[in-house]
């Protein structure tokens, strides 16, 4: 008998009502014969007791007495989350066990003596999963034993590949992690936050399994941005009676509709998560209120027609959002994640999201490859698609990183593969290719094939010739140009040049660059760095000291690394500025609000005219997206109309002199104005291509002075303009260099 100390946690006292716990496994999970289930239970309890027991007999001094969950109880908590996704017995035996195997109560040995080898087998690829934990933190020193991570990692894919019970149960191990690291110190809160925010919640989403996913999200953002959790938790708190009212009550509306519409389907709120409010407000660039998602609702039908006919309910109740439709049944997510999803104005004017799916895709949806799951020793041509397409992208990554054989970058992978936007595209034959939004050619070759991406030397879009920095987007069909003899050119990684976006691209063409003589890469990586400093007028570096501050130890290991695509170029000419130039640095790092009188909080730019007072005209309550015009009031600012709004349109017959152009925007940054000289072979368009540059990257000329020499047929220009940083300095002189006929594009600096 374990004596029970006075300071013990109730954890340990061995309290938990077994057979209660099993009977709500089975009544809520359906989960079977729970024999082998108790036996594990009982083991991990005796197994954690005995633990105490040896415990009690040291010193007071030399006993660390356990605060948190121990491994029984996180053994319970895993096996519910897992018989939630309706996963087998063993893996229920197998997760009760875990944490006991992990923390030695309990040996491999004796797991396989009492529940066989499977079980065991899970236990141990779990275990081996652990080596992952690695591949978040990029500047981790594992030189010395790099190749053995890599090994431990490839061993991790193949076990998930193997068997994706594997990744399940590591997925609830997390999950119980970052649930009870809630009053542990700030540094580990972080530490487990950003480990499953980089590796976990990527891959629950890529396993399709939603409510796992949403849960560690939003835990991860919770510990890692406190701040903007807390103000979307307020905002959403504080309107939370108003809105519960109004979704009651629109899911009374829908209901009636659907029911005269003779559909059968449920509707009910939805809950929206708090890190995906902040990642659509980021990513949108819009304020809380203007989000159309906040108040939402879902409907689940029994049939794929239902779900179409129960949308033209919807748009017939409520007027339809333009640009705010998605159709994830014709065209499903890269996970398998079927729905429609509109947004409409519902009652009073309120923005609604409404969500319409079948209880089938519903259950994908929350419960992903678990939904598809067959049990070992099942034919495995029984196994649906949609299984098979979760479990093929676990073979890219393998492959992918096979190729690639860096750590680092892999957690960036899966982290920018649960980015919501896709584009999808078609081949030559006319196969589907999905890419992220904003993909090129480039992209699209090494999606293909690394071989295909390697030998790109041009692109087609719809039989035309297009540029490889082209945006490639939904519908197009893309034809690849390769050359025998072609090879990747440096340039594809320069981010300033727009050529690559997609990791899996970027991570390829480095991998080539890796394998090409040492020579080679510290003359391409010198010529590289030297040629950047020239653009920004940055003379006198001493490249000693900036290997030192890029963590190598010569000169020529950092142009290696440059020329390899390990040191970012951006990176070290950043460093450089500090070290020549430092105060420019702190001024152009400082963002002083220009000053605000009478300024409005709406989101709004008024073109040519600097920032004024603004408000949305009550008469047509423009939305973002919506065409607009402003027109100026007498001592209230601007007053902003739809452009097909009456009043609007009587306003431009009876007052055009009032009107002025608008546009949805965000108030711009501080800018500070810099010098630049262009040297180009004259040539008739050279300006408006230049110009063309500037505008796009929306830059404010402050003057131009362009003189051109007949003799020589050169032309130079002298132009200064404003940028917000060195950053963007750098992208644009870069996008100049690439135009034909320019020599030079450099920053000039002012003799003092």
């Amino acid at each position: 008998m374990v004596k029970v100390r006075e300071d013990q946690p109730q954890h340990f006292d061995g309290s938990v009502d077994l057979g209660a716990w099993l009977n709500r496994l089975q009544e809520r999970y359906g989960v079977g014969d729970t024999d082998s289930l108790r036996e594990a239970c009982e083991l991990a309890r005796q197994a954690e007791l005995l633990a105490l027991q040896r415990s009690l007999h040291q010193s007071a001094e030399e006993t660390a007495w356990p605060t948190g969950k121990g491994c029984f109880r996180t053994g319970l908590e895993m096996a519910e989350i897992l018989a939630e996704l309706k996963l087998d017995m063993d893996t229920l035996v197998a997760a009760v066990l875990y944490r006991a195997v992990r923390e030695t109560k309990l040996s491999l040995d004796q797991v396989e003596e009492n529940f066989g080898k499977v079980v065991a087998g899970l236990i141990k690829d779990v275990q081996g999963m652990a080596a992952i934990s690695n591949i978040q933190n990029p500047r981790r020193q594992v030189l010395d034993h790099r190749q053995d991570q890599l090994e431990k990692v490839r061993k991790m894919l193949v076990s998930i590949i193997d068997d994706v019970r594997v990744a399940l149960i590591k997925l609830a191990e997390r999950t119980c992690a970052i649930r009870a690291v809630q009053h542990a110190s700030k540094e580990k809160r972080q530490r487990v936050a950003r480990e499953v925010f980089e590796i976990y919640a990527p891959l629950a989403h890529r396993l399709g399994i939603g409510y796992i996913k949403w849960e560690l999200e939003d835990l991860s953002f919770r510990y890692l941005k406190p701040h903007d959790y807390k103000k979307i938790a307020k905002l959403l708190d504080g309107k939370r009676l108003d809105r519960q009212k109004y979704i009651t009550d629109v899911v009374d509306t829908l209901k009636t509709s659907l029911s005269d519409a003779r559909i059968e389907g449920d509707v009910n709120g939805r809950v929206k998560h708090i890190y995906s409010i902040w990642r659509k407000m980021k990513r949108k660039n819009v304020d809380f209120r203007d989000l159309y998602d906040i108040r939402a609702v879902r409907i689940l039908t029994h049939e794929v027609r239902d779900c179409y006919a129960a949308l033209g309910v919807v748009h017939s109740l409520w007027n339809h959002i333009p640009k705010e439709f998605d159709d994830y049944i014709a065209t499903p997510k890269e996970n398998g994640y079927r729905s429609l999803h509109t947004a409409v104005f519902g009652p009073e004017g309120k923005t609604l999201e409404v969500q319409i799916r079948t209880h089938d895709m519903h259950e994908e949806a929350e419960l992903g490859v678990c939904a598809h799951w067959k049990y070992k020793g099942t034919d495995v041509n029984s196994r649906s698609d949609s299984y098979e397409e979760k479990i093929s992208w676990l073979r890219q990554v393998m492959e992918w990183h096979e190729d690639l054989g860096d750590l680092g970058e892999l957690g960036g992978q899966w982290r920018a593969d649960v980015e919501p936007d896709r584009i999808y595209v078609f081949t030559k034959d006319g196969h589907v290719v999905d890419l992220s939004v904003g993909a090129t050619p480039i992209d699209f070759a090494y999606r293909i094939h690394s071989e295909v991406g390697s030998r790109c030397r041009g692109a087609k879009v719809a039989g035309r010739i297009v540029p490889l920095t082209h945006k490639l987007k939904t519908g197009d069909q893309v034809e690849i140009l390769t050359a025998p003899n072609a090879r990747p050119s440096r340039d594809w990684l320069n981010p300033d040049l727009g050529y690559v976006t997609t990791s899996r691209a970027r991570a390829k063409i480095t991998s080539w660059f890796k394998k090409q003589d040492r020579d080679a890469n510290i003359a391409d990586g010198q010529s590289l760095l030297e040629l950047e400093l020239k653009r920004q007028a940055l003379h006198g570096v001493n490249y000693s000291e900036l290997a030192l501050a890029v963590n190598s130890l010569s000169p020529d290991d950092m142009f290696a690394g440059i020329g390899a695509g390990d040191i970012k170029l951006r990176h070290v000419v950043s460093l450089a500025q500090k070290q020549v130039a430092p105060e420019e640095e702190k001024t152009f790092e400082i963002r002083t609000k220009p000053q605000q009188d009478r300024l409005s909080d709406s989101t709004i730019n008024i073109d040519g005219v600097g920032n004024l007072l603004t408000q949305m005209a009550g008469c047509c309550q423009p939305v973002p997206g919506d065409p607009i015009i402003g027109y100026i009031t007498v001592g209230r600012g601007v007053t902003i109309h739809r452009e097909d709004c009456n009043t609007a349109l009587s306003l431009r017959s009876r007052e055009p002199e009032r009107l002025i152009e608008v546009n949805w925007g965000t108030k711009p940054d501080y800018s500070y104005p810099v010098d630049v000289i262009i040297t180009a072979y004259d040539r008739p368009g050279l300006l408006r291509d230049i110009t063309m540059v500037l505008a796009n990257d929306k830059v404010n000329v402050l003057s131009m002075q362009t003189r051109t020499s007949k003799e020589e047929h050169l032309a130079s220009m002298l132009l200064t303009m404003e940028v917000p940083s060195l950053e963007s300095l750098g992208r644009l002189l870069a996008k100049v260099s690439q135009l034909p006929n320019v020599i030079d594009a450099v920053r000039h600096r002012k003799m003092s």
